[in-house]
């Protein structure tokens, strides 16, 4: 049996006409081809209302109780889906994460799947029932519920697909597929077809809000086809591809898209490093990435002076949404080492994203230059091979990326560059 699992994020599931509606495709799926498994998240905005509901109460920080409580959203549209199923004569059943087998390891509010007993999904397959599966969380070995934090419906799926093995992860959403740039600012942006899975993943790292980083690395992982798609028209989407699926030998386009993201803020430390710049062992920065990383945030575009400087300089960015949640600890430490912090949060992120970016310079020196023109000048800039990012004023967010995209040709089909075979 060709296994498909598809996922259906919170707001192609918003109202119970939409859930309709996407039942009707599902089982339109199901009779021409066979029974599948949906992955569902909660529904429009009944995550924000439960964590809302949960702060009056007393709660609302990560903990055993705020995941009970969050991961009845994606139970509910799970039982209404198979509902909404079982009404047009489709066999159906839903499953929580505990049902589906669904293991997870780590923290309330930030869990990862350990691992998934598929003997249950198989058997309801084999009987010719269609299984949706509520996602975004699972169950520790505790036996108590864990939620996987951001992207975690995302990740749902794309788990059960590696274990299942299945044929593909489709990814259902409100856009036709993943664009060349937020196709709500530039709207000459065009649908990718298909698009390398370490150029998705970047993208999805630096703001394109299709899909999570997380899926998309465990999707690299265990080699699984990604497929984004609209939840409600027929446009084929856009496939993200396993290593060396691409016809494309090699490209002269290096550029693919542009992303942006919002939720940034500058971090600037500075301290006085004469007492212990000479001192083995000791290091001012490895003592405030250390802070970062037990709250699980993550810092790019890292700068820093020199380790026998006298004057100790640091700079990253990191998601100005977590700051509060690091802000005593980071402030503790920087005051431990007699310094100080500045927080920027005005600012945003753009970033060129494609393969080989670092091979051909030429990519940064145009971005900079049509920035430039425009009268933005980036504070920071950060290059590798799959992306070149900047950060910019916050205010300029939407003319940098209307001048980006024009500047690198995003709007047109780029031609191939095969390479001919003797």
């Amino acid at each position: 049996m060709e296994i498909v699992v598809q996922k259906y994020g919170g707001s192609s599931l918003a109202t119970l006409d939409k859930v309709r509606r996407i039942a009707e495709g599902v089982a339109e799926r199901h009779r021409r081809s066979g029974p599948l498994v949906v992955v569902v998240s909660a529904r429009g905005k009944t995550t924000d209302e439960l964590l809302r509901l949960a702060r009056e109460t007393g709660g609302g920080a990560a903990g055993r109780e705020t995941d009970q409580l969050l991961a009845t959203g994606e139970a509910a549209s799970a039982a209404l889906m198979a509902m909404a199923l079982g009404a047009l004569r489709i066999p159906a059943t839903s499953l929580t994460g505990e049902q589906a087998a669904i293991t997870t390891n780590g923290p309330h509010g930030a869990g990862s799947v350990r691992q998934i007993d598929t003997d249950r999904i198989s058997g309801l397959l084999k009987e010719g029932q269609t299984v949706v599966v509520a996602g975004f969380h699972g169950i520790n070995d505790g036996g108590d519920v864990v939620t996987l934090g951001r992207g975690g419906s995302d990740t749902s799926a794309v788990a059960l697909a590696a274990a299942l093995q299945a044929h593909c992860c489709e990814i259902y959403t409100d856009v036709a597929g993943v664009h060349t740039c937020d196709p709500r600012i530039v709207p000459t942006a065009r649908v990718l077809p298909e698009i390398e899975m370490g150029v998705m993943a970047e993208m999805a790292f630096t703001g394109a809000n299709v899909l999570h980083p997380r899926s998309v690395e465990l999707a690299g992982a265990h080699n699984v086809t990604l497929r984004v798609r609209d939840s409600f028209s027929d446009h084929p989407g856009t496939t993200i591809l396993k290593g060396t699926e691409s016809e494309m030998l090699e490209s002269d386009d290096a550029v693919t898209a542009v992303t942006h993201d919002l939720d940034v803020a500058r971090v600037l430390i500075h301290a006085d490093n004469t007492a212990v710049r000479n001192s083995p062992g000791v290091d001012f920065a490895t003592n405030l990435l250390s802070v970062l990383a037990e709250h699980g945030t993550a810092a790019d575009l890292i700068a820093r002076s020199g380790p026998n400087e006298d004057e100790f300089r640091m700079g990253f960015t990191m998601r100005s949404s977590e700051y509060p949640d690091i802000e005593e600890s980071l402030r503790s430490a920087v005051t431990r080492m007699g310094g100080v912090v500045r927080i920027d949060d005005n600012v945003a992120k753009v970033s060129l994203v494609g393969l080989g970016l670092l091979s051909r310079p030429q990519g940064t020196a145009r971005m900079l230059a049509a920035l430039s023109a425009a009268g933005i000048n980036p504070s920071w800039v950060s290059n590798s091979q799959l992306r070149t990012s900047v950060i910019i004023p916050l205010s300029r967010v939407v003319q940098a990326l209307e001048l980006l995209h024009d500047e690198f040709g995003l709007d047109q089909e780029p031609e191939p560059n095969t390479l001919a075979v003797a």
